[in-house]
């Protein structure tokens, strides 16, 4: 009984011993990050770049969206009453795309419709430019970054093999886990950047189509309504 309990309590001490060297040997993210090498600095620069681009079209689209619902309904009766310049002064103070393209279309009341129509397009083409800016460069981060975390995992395992043929003698197997868990830290953060960047560029490219369904929506309304008068 009593050589039970000392083999079960030096069991007991074994398994303890052992989860304090694995708590102790366990690798932060931090350390790991840092493990990646010189690779993960671009890494580093396209997912900065990435949150910038994120965070600034997301204010932009989001101020750009501000537009009052009852905009298009003041100026229907303000033309219709013949106040154009009081309609011009309501779009003017309300910086959107919607009210942009409104005012130019009442800027050219008077001239053939065809000819509002197309200046209405144009100012839209101007705007829709304007919401896209970007948007090119943070698809670029979602396909470049993981290219990148593979490039540096392939020239890290180049370093490791090299290492390995330096070896004199039986190859360590620490040696050979390190080498390559340290070369594949790149491929896991160009692929974290990559989908981060991804799904970032397809939420905005939503938003951008629901501003340019709103825009073309106020398009139409305003040409009818030039039409009745």
């Amino acid at each position: 009984m009593i050589l039970l309990q000392t083999l079960s309590t030096d069991s007991l001490s074994a398994m303890d011993s052992l989860s304090m060297n694995a708590q102790n040997e366990s690798i932060g993210l931090l350390d790991l990050l840092i493990k990646g090498g010189y690779m993960m600095i671009p890494l580093y620069l396209l997912f900065i770049l990435a949150i910038f681009i994120f965070v600034e079209r997301l204010m932009t689209l989001k101020k750009a969206s501000k537009t009052p619902a009852y905009l298009l309904d003041q100026v229907k009766v303000l033309v219709s009453s013949g106040q154009v310049e009081k309609a011009k002064m309501l779009c003017a103070d309300e910086k959107s795309p919607v009210a942009n393209m409104i005012a130019k279309g009442v800027d050219r009341i008077g001239s053939p419709l065809k000819n509002i129509e197309v200046s209405i397009e144009n100012v839209g083409k101007i705007e829709i430019y304007k919401l896209e800016k970007n948007l090119n460069l943070l698809a670029t981060v979602s396909g470049a970054a993981p290219m990148i975390g593979f490039l540096g995992t392939v020239a890290g395992m180049i370093q490791a093999f090299i290492a390995i043929a330096q070896e004199e003698g039986m190859v360590s197997p620490k040696l050979l886990s390190e080498g390559i868990y340290e070369a594949m830290i790149t491929t896991a953060a160009g692929l974290v950047v990559g989908i981060l960047a991804y799904l970032g560029y397809n939420y905005l490219v939503t938003q951008v189509s629901k501003l340019v369904h709103r825009m073309e929506y106020a398009t139409i309304e305003f040409i009818e309504l030039l039409q009745e008068k």
